[in-house]
């Protein structure tokens, strides 16, 4: 099983083609929804009175252990936001973290010899304390975001020491390491003790750089799955990481082979996400469409020596 510690919430989004209201989101969710079409998913998190017994049956019926779910006493965490026609841009109305607040991860004790175990973007803090409750997992990746780069830079660092792999957004490499080039922040990345760093260009794909590959400057780069339409990129980038995290699960080989088929599926996992508001098309994806667009990224990319 796959454990993933993240937040839960209601999102109220709005983008140029429309807006919806308190509808499923937080990192957890994205991840589970995507990871849970290969492997089985345990959830660490916490919700309010307002997450009814509908949402928890839906995520048991998705092939996803609800066991580190806490439901306590308040309202559910709460994103309101908006995007304009840049789509790499998401601009914040408000945050209400609500119960999110006093969020403590609690480790059910069946989760903690679990092998794979992915921290969402929450503070690096809470990150720490799950790493300190787990019996070392296989593979640990990791997520992280702007606010956590400027408030707690000292924590995202020792969460890089301890982490296996590292995924970054552009900006967020170049912020954490003071450069504009992400070669230079993917070499720092590395230099901490990651064993893998995942950047992340939103429309324009992402580069992966490994110990083995980062010394002879071979990145691997996997461009996006061109859309016609890009409906909402909210959870892009944890749809991203569960499909990553729930291949190398399902392969059972952590290899310069299977990372590179992972960015590929997670690259079109995510492709999928972007096409409807909220995980709506992460619902009902099937493992047959996924692979068809799979091997249509590869031929897009096929090219001969010259």
């Amino acid at each position: 099983m796959i454990v993933v510690v993240g937040s839960i919430a209601f999102d109220t989004i709005e983008t140029p083609f429309g807006r919806r209201e308190n509808i499923l989101g937080g990192s957890a969710i994205y991840f589970s929804l995507a990871a849970s079409i290969l492997e089985r998913v345990g959830i660490i998190g916490v919700v309010g009175e307002d997450f009814t017994d509908e949402y928890l049956n839906y995520l048991k019926s998705k092939n996803i252990d609800i066991e580190g779910i806490k439901r306590v006493k308040g309202k559910t965490f709460h994103w309101d936001g908006y995007y304009e026609y840049d789509m790499n841009q998401a601009h914040t109305v408000k945050t209400e973290l609500n119960v999110f607040a006093n969020f403590h991860p609690e480790i059910p004790a069946n989760y903690k010899n679990s092998e794979y175990l992915f921290l969402a973007n929450i503070d690096p803090e809470l990150q720490i304390e799950v790493l300190n409750k787990f019996i070392r997992p296989k593979l640990v990746v990791a997520d992280t975001m702007n606010y956590w780069i400027e408030k707690k830079m000292d924590k995202v660092l020792e969460v890089i020491r301890r982490t296996d792999v590292m995924l970054l957004n552009d900006g967020e490499a170049r912020e954490l390491f003071k450069t504009p080039n992400i070669l230079k922040a993917a070499k720092s990345v590395l230099n901490l003790g990651a064993k893998v760093v995942i950047i992340k260009k939103g429309e324009h794909g992402a580069i992966m750089f490994t110990r083995e590959t980062i010394g002879s400057d071979e990145p691997f780069i996997a461009p996006a799955f061109p859309l016609e339409e890009v409906i909402d990129p909210t959870g892009a980038g944890d749809s991203f990481a569960g499909g990553f995290l729930s291949f190398l699960s399902k392969s059972g080989q952590i290899n310069e082979t299977s990372l590179r088929k992972a960015v590929i599926y997670a690259t079109v996992l995510a492709s999928f996400t972007v096409m409807d508001f909220g995980p709506t098309q992460l619902d009902k994806v099937s493992y047959n469409e996924i692979k068809v667009r799979y091997n249509k990224l590869l031929s897009y990319t096929k090219f001969g020596k010259i």
